[in-house]
């Protein structure tokens, strides 16, 4: 399992019914984008999240958020929030908010 199938269909209920929503195979997951703008997307077990690198260091204060990195290093503009930071429905639709209102910053692709 490249990714988690069940988060993914959660993420996916979320985002249900924007049609400016695609979706796309990358990192080994599935990404999330929105006007062609990665917003949030699921890698094993964890939801990927594009937020303002403004925000990077408090979001990483909140529960099972950390940094994500690639190849040993950190990519900024984005963390990784497990399963112990998006078990609720709530907080799931949380950190997929963070992700679109960052990515509705950025020009269409």
């Amino acid at each position: 399992m490249a990714y988690d199938e069940v988060l993914a269909a959660r993420v996916r209920e979320l985002l249900e019914g924007n049609p400016d929503i695609s979706e796309r195979k990358m990192f080994g997951g599935i990404a999330f984008l929105l006007a062609g703008n990665m917003s949030v997307g699921v890698s094993k077990n964890e939801l990927m999240v594009r937020i303002d690198p403004e925000d990077q260091e408090a979001a990483l204060d909140s529960p099972g958020v950390r940094p994500f990195d690639m190849s040993g290093r950190q990519m900024k503009g984005w963390i990784l929030v497990g399963s112990n930071g998006i078990t609720e429905d709530a907080d799931l639709e949380t950190w997929v908010s963070v992700g679109l209102d960052f990515a509705g910053t950025l020009p269409p692709k």
